[in-house]
């Protein structure tokens, strides 16, 4: 498959037969389906404008970051679609049912509520488009609207984490008739939201009382890509200039939690560009957790998702190579993780003893060396016992920094005695 050229999209679909599975398994293991698709796209970079591949695609380590980020609009496009589709997909047809009307869907958007992609519907010589080719064709001049920097992570992060809106706004609009009216709507609210983040970076650069120079540089980089009116940018510009408080902030329509979710962690991020957060800073993220109507266990939540992936793909994110950041980051994870685990001590406890695979590898550690192959099935072991905590049902762990060497730093002091 090769992204840069006609015809990827069908290509694509064929390689990811297992979308149901994948998808449908991630719909039951969360009560809601927002929280659904977090799960599916977090882990994906999308949301903080990178494109970390799940799958192993054949030549993928050959694609440009820009092919890369294509494969993962469409696959989130088509994800949202399936987790908020309200009837039960039974059998591979009606997947292919769905997913067709899913392309359909995509076109339609994008000529509706995104009037600088307008792609016509038939081709030079007056045939009708199938979904398929029109959904191909926008999403490769929507993904022309993104950038490429390689050496700098957060400038792809402000250039490119709007496609994220994309999903969000598609994943409401897809169950809608879009008539006129509703199309004038949902271009609305795109103005709207990107405005929202605009305040949200605004208000995240002023937390520590100065507006630092990455700070000021990560702003005009996203203006260059949120595509506001004039009148907007205008507006934008004075409020970094002034700052905003918090409760200025618009509260997501109808109390979304993964786009709150992501207003969080858009902050997060912006308070990460000079790489210091200091008091002020920490006081900040809870009085916006405060507005967003968030515990600080959800802002814990989102620290680890958002450190857990930076560690995870830290030599693909090359801007952050640096040991000292490494460390720093790395200790500040691993003490989240600690007291996760060990608020749930008794919980862990239970599942290894109801591991019998698990069990006999740690009686044999006792005594004997464990081979390259049984600390690699213990580590794998570990981390699905892990996965047990409700944290860890939405919130994805880094399953390659997670090495048994750091396992064994957090779990609960005194864990194996008590098995």
């Amino acid at each position: 498959m090769k992204p840069s050229e006609k015809g990827w999209l069908k290509e694509y679909l064929e390689f990811r037969k297992e979308l149901l599975k994948d998808v449908i398994s991630d719909k039951k293991k969360t009560a809601l389906p927002e929280q659904s698709l977090y799960r599916i796209i977090q882990p994906t970079g999308l949301m903080y404008g990178h494109a970390i591949l799940a799958l192993d695609y054949p030549d993928s380590d050959k694609w440009r970051e820009r092919d890369k980020m294509k494969i993962l609009l469409a696959e989130s496009l088509i994800s949202s679609a399936l987790l908020f589709y309200d009837k039960p997909i039974k059998n591979p047809d009606e997947l292919s049912e769905v997913i067709l009307k899913t392309l359909d869907s995509i076109g339609n958007f994008y000529n509706s509520i995104f009037p600088e992609l307008a792609t016509s519907a038939k081709t030079l010589f007056g045939r009708k488009k199938t979904p398929l080719e029109l959904a191909e064709k926008i999403l490769d001049k929507r993904i022309k609207f993104t950038e490429e920097f390689k050496n700098n992570f957060w400038v792809q992060f402000f250039h490119n984490s709007l496609l994220f809106l994309d999903i969000f706004i598609f994943g409401q609009w897809i169950h809608t008739n879009a008539d006129r009216i509703v199309s004038d709507f949902f271009k609305y609210e795109r103005e709207e939201l990107r405005f929202s983040v605009v305040k949200v970076i605004a208000s995240a650069a002023h937390a520590n009382q100065a507006v630092e120079f990455e700070e000021r540089k990560l702003l005009e980089y996203f203006l260059q890509s949120a595509n506001l009116s004039s009148e907007k940018k205008k507006e934008a510009q004075v409020i970094f200039e002034k700052g905003i408080d918090v409760e200025e902030i618009n509260l997501p329509t109808n109390n979304s939690w993964i786009l709150k979710k992501y207003f969080l962690e858009m902050a997060i991020l912006t308070i990460w560009a000079d790489k210091k957060v200091d008091g002020n800073e920490q006081e900040f993220l809870k009085r916006l957790c405060t507005h967003l109507r968030f515990s600080e266990d959800d802002l814990e939540n989102s620290m680890m998702a958002i450190e857990g992936f930076v560690l995870e793909h830290w030599e693909k994110l090359n801007y952050l190579q640096n040991k000292q950041d490494y460390d720093q980051v790395s200790e500040r994870f691993i003490k989240r993780l600690l007291k996760v685990t060990s608020n749930h001590k008794n919980k862990l406890i239970k599942e290894v003893q109801g591991n019998k695979e698990l069990l006999n590898l740690l009686q044999k550690a006792k005594s004997n060396e464990l081979t390259d192959q049984e600390q690699k099935l213990m580590q794998d072991l570990l981390v699905v016992i892990l996965k047990t905590i409700p944290t860890f049902v939405v919130t994805s762990l880094p399953q390659h920094f997670l090495t048994l060497p750091i396992l064994m730093k957090i779990l609960p002091a005194n864990f194996f005695a008590e098995i």
